[in-house]
């Protein structure tokens, strides 16, 4: 004889009205922070094609595409993730090591430009010189062909 138990069903009923307005204000809200990176973006590319770009502007440009970048990224893992909907501790559970990930890339792109930077200094003791080569002049029998 073998036992079965049985359990009633649950269901829920959605409530398709208020589920759909939550992704339609996603949709546009991450449609906006998309289309202002863009504009960003070529706002950029046309002031580097310029003569002389403004580099402050530039960098300034460059930190708000992060800014909007990370905003998208946070409600992207608080609304899709579902992440926003978690307690504290699990929340706390994946960005630190996230964050510390990121500062490892941050602490690795540094210290391999320094080495860059460094390789060939002797380790700093010496000067970095940047030589130019210059082409060799042409030869009597280069100058006949």
């Amino acid at each position: 004889m073998s036992a079965h138990t049985a359990s009633a069903e649950i269901t829920f009923h959605p409530e398709h009205a208020e589920g759909t307005k939550k992704i339609w204000k996603t949709f546009w809200l991450l449609s906006i922070i998309t289309i202002i990176e863009l504009g960003i973006g070529l706002a950029i590319y046309n002031i580097h094609k310029g003569k002389d770009p403004n580099e402050t502007l530039v960098l300034m440009f460059k930190g708000m595409v992060c800014i909007l970048t990370l905003a998208k990224a946070y409600y992207i893992v608080s609304i899709f993730m579902h992440l926003g909907d978690e307690i504290r501790n699990m929340i706390m559970t994946i960005v630190v090591p996230l964050s510390l990930f990121i500062w490892f890339i941050i602490a690795f792109l540094w210290d391999g430009n320094s080495w860059k930077n460094l390789r060939n200094t002797n380790a700093g003791t010496k000067e970095y010189k940047v030589e130019k080569v210059e082409k060799p002049a042409a030869t009597e029998k280069g100058a006949k062909d």
